[in-house]
């Protein structure tokens, strides 16, 4: 069984920063896609951030570039976000996801996700 297990939320005013961090258990090898979504009150899901584990490559949302980084420790199955520069408006849960077989995939598992709240 596939689990993402997410830490790292909090409260934070903006212009801080956090780092969250998801560790993946149960996944054998393969290609995959691991990152990061998020969902605001009222609003739908959207993607932040995710890595291939193919090539490597990166993408972010418009809306977080230059502010967040992915990051990855392959050996430990696990993948960090560190947010800088927060807003308000990057207050959302962050849900952890590993997509098969890329990001990009609605396909995969996701955690149970972490709170970030920044006030103003």
């Amino acid at each position: 069984e596939v689990q993402l297990v997410e830490s790292g939320g909090g409260l934070v005013q903006a212009g801080g920063s956090l780092k969250l961090s998801c560790a993946a258990s149960g996944f054998t090898s393969g290609d995959h896609g691991m990152g990061w979504f998020r969902q605001a009150p009222g609003k739908g899901q959207e993607w932040v951030s995710c890595k291939s584990s193919r090539d490597g490559s990166i993408y972010y949302a418009d809306s977080v570039k230059g502010r967040f980084t992915i990051s990855s420790d392959n050996a430990e199955n696990t993948v960090y976000l560190q947010m800088n520069s927060l807003k308000p408006e990057d207050t959302a849960i962050y849900f952890c996801a590993l997509v098969v077989p890329k990001c990009g995939s609605t396909d995969g598992y996701w955690g149970r996700g972490t709170q970030v709240s920044v006030s103003s």
